[in-house]
């Protein structure tokens, strides 16, 4: 994917300052490069990212919809520094019509975590984070390896060859995420389509997520009606008691519960079936799981790591200042993206990143994002992880593909990142 080394008309937002007489001239701005976020094969990194990573670490970029450019932080520090400073926000974002990967944002921009800054931020986490306590987690494990012991049953009466994807990948984060959200089983299916369409790309795809923003919306304010009226430990129970309090509005509750549905649902899905595609593709590192089964959290985090979790860039930031990152002035107003996967495979970091290394000494990644926006729902996606896999490796200790690994079909434009079919054998 070559990089668009053609500069942009000139933009005097992103003009560095007059240094005043006496200090030579002013240097000219990078080049503005066009980053189309092109479907990649299986697990392969993105290249664009690769090259800035190495040589321009701190960028100026146009993506594929929206208006004007942004900055792009691809080394681990520099990620690490945007996504903690102050001064970098997400509210800015809010109104503005910003370079973009996709036409329909994905969550609310009114109401939520994703576009709200501290303090109102630290007060909207403080409420969600009720559910998501260790407390909670010891309860849910249980339930989580109840659900994917009967989804294994299932595929194993079924017989091979299976789609891991359907058998397991696919049902089993949804069952989660309604025994801890409080939706009922027969709703499970219903929730899992919409949770895809709100992540899908494309200016074809745009009246499709809008549709299903709206289902999404509908169901979960009924569902928090009915926790008023049936309350609960789970986590509309939650957000409908801070609604009722008055600590969140309903607007706010509705958001923070579709944010957990796509964090929990749809992204759950593709990335543990990257990770099983993984290991599926290293047999040296699953037979090793086998053999130390106690390894098992600490293969969990390379794997994180490892895996290219989504195409292209998140919800990106707005510098409030005058900030200097990796050596560029970052002037305020400049919209700023981070790429974690970038960060994750920083070879100042993570020494042969490219490799899949259990041993690695640094699990410190930021597949989760840093700062105070970090995902609350980590906790969770770390336990299904090792529930999902833990699973598999003890029912089907022979377990490998069916076809050849470059058979194995992937999504195609959505923002998530993962496989489609995962065809298995034992």
């Amino acid at each position: 994917m070559p990089l668009d080394p053609t500069p942009a008309p000139s933009d005097p937002a992103l003009a560095p300052a007059d240094p005043g007489p006496g200090h030579g001239p002013t240097p000219p701005p990078p080049p503005i490069r066009f980053w189309p976020v092109e479907d990649l094969p299986a697990l392969v990194p993105d290249p664009f990212l690769d090259v800035l990573a190495r040589e321009e670490p701190v960028a100026r970029i146009r993506l594929p919809y929206g208006e004007g450019c942004a900055w792009l932080v691809t080394r681990y520090e520099d990620v690490r520094f945007v996504t903690s400073d102050p001064r970098f926000s997400r509210e800015q974002v809010v109104g503005r019509a910003v370079t973009t990967m996709r036409p329909v944002p994905v969550a609310s921009q009114t109401a939520g975590l994703q576009y709200v800054d501290p303090p109102r931020h630290t007060r909207l986490r403080q409420v969600v984070a009720r559910a998501f306590t260790g407390r909670s987690m010891r309860r849910l494990r249980p339930l989580a390896e109840r659900r994917a012991a009967d989804l294994l049953d299932a595929m194993e009466r079924a017989g091979a060859p299976a789609d891991l994807m359907e058998h397991l990948h696919g049902p089993f984060p949804i069952a989660v995420l309604g025994d801890f959200l409080g939706v009922e089983e027969e709703d499970w299916r219903r929730w899992a389509a919409t949770g895809e369409a709100l992540l899908s790309a494309g200016a074809e795809s745009g009246e499709r997520a809008r549709e299903a923003a709206r289902t999404t919306r509908a169901r979960i304010t009924e569902l928090l009606r009915r926790r008023r009226e049936d309350p609960r430990d789970d986590l509309a129970g939650v957000l409908a008691r801070a609604a009722e309090a008055g600590e969140i509005t309903d607007d706010e509750a509705v958001s923070l519960a579709i944010a957990v549905q796509v964090s929990g649902g749809h992204a759950v899905r593709s990335n543990s079936g990257s990770m099983m595609y993984a290991l599926l593709t290293h047999p040296g590192h699953l037979h090793r799981l086998r053999r130390e089964p106690e390894l098992l959290p600490r293969a969990v985090e390379e794997l994180f790591r490892y895996v290219p979790h989504r195409n292209g860039v998140g919800i990106p930031r707005v510098a409030t200042a005058d900030v200097e990152v990796g050596g560029r002035l970052i002037r305020a107003g400049d919209v700023v993206y981070n790429a974690y996967l970038a960060a994750n495979r920083d070879p100042e970091v993570f020494p042969d990143p490219d490799a899949l290394d259990f041993d690695r000494g640094n699990l410190a990644h930021v597949a989760f994002g840093h700062g105070p926006h970090h995902c609350l729902a980590a906790v969770m996606a770390r336990m299904e992880a090792e529930v999902m896999i833990g699973a598999v490796l003890t029912r089907f200790p022979g377990i490998r593909l069916a076809v050849p690994p470059e058979e194995v079909e992937f999504q195609r434009r959505g923002l998530i990142r993962g496989p489609r079919t995962l065809p298995v054998t034992w």
